[in-house]
């Protein structure tokens, strides 16, 4: 593989902790020692139990590190917003609360507006390889919500234990962490906290990276359709030798 992160996951350890088990994975790429318990019991959890990519941010800004959030979901930001840069989406997001009633829409607007409010960037451009390989190729893994129904070509699920249900079921999302792109066969390394996995016997695997694009791109049907960069402040930034969760960038 043309560009592959050295990064470890764990398994998650239920079905609704797949992103602070990711946000771990992240934390130790960059050497940040902080035990996945920790971790899940600091980020808010929504009504049904899982979370959103902001709200993982908003905990990467509390521990001091840069936060940035590409956003695809239509049902939370309109693309104009972005138009005029980054000043009035906060007042709009409010504005658009105070309309739209919506549980879920609700949850992803605090979320929003305190991770602008920590610091949080926000970013809206085409989903694209070249994305991809913009940070990968420096080193940053790429945290994502995504469709995991279609990145599994999974039955949709149904019910308080998420049964399979091809007819009763909707779909599920879920989060991955993308650590690798090969320009040659078009695949992308993807570290899932998934484990064990149904579809494929490791933590690791390469899948095309036209299905991961549709994926994420779906994610916007559970409000998930996010690309995540965590990185260290320019002050804290790790340098060569630090150790940790072996932050590298091998060929």
């Amino acid at each position: 593989m043309e560009t592959r992160l050295r990064l470890d996951i764990l398994p998650q350890p239920d079905e609704t902790t797949c992103g602070p088990t990711c946000l771990h994975a992240v934390y130790r790429h960059y050497g940040r020692g902080m035990e996945l318990p920790t971790i899940i019991s600091e980020i808010r959890r929504l009504e049904n139990g899982g979370t959103l990519a902001m709200l993982l941010g908003v905990h990467a800004l509390r521990k001091g590190f840069d936060a940035t959030v590409y956003t695809y979901n239509l049902q939370v930001f309109d693309p104009t917003w972005f138009e005029a840069g980054m000043g009035q989406i906060a007042e709009k997001l409010r504005a658009q609360a105070r309309v739209k009633k919506k549980r879920r829409l609700q949850e992803a607007t605090e979320g929003y507006i305190e991770f602008l409010e920590l610091g949080g960037k926000l970013a809206f451009e085409d989903l694209t390889v070249g994305l991809f390989e913009r940070y990968l190729a420096r080193g940053v893994p790429i945290l994502t919500g995504l469709s995991a129904t279609y990145l599994y070509r999974a039955p949709r699920e149904y019910g308080p234990k998420d049964d399979f249900d091809d007819i009763r079921g909707k779909p599920a999302g879920h989060f991955v962490v993308l650590t690798g792109y090969d320009r040659v066969t078009r695949k992308v390394l993807v570290a899932d906290p998934l484990f064990p996995n149904p579809w494929f016997e490791s933590h690791t695997y390469e899948i095309d990276v036209d299905r991961v694009i549709c994926s994420i791109l779906l994610g916007i049907l559970t409000y998930d359709a996010t690309l995540l960069i965590i990185e260290p402040t320019k002050e804290a930034a790790p340098g060569p030798d630090m150790g940790g969760g072996g932050n590298g960038v091998k060929g």
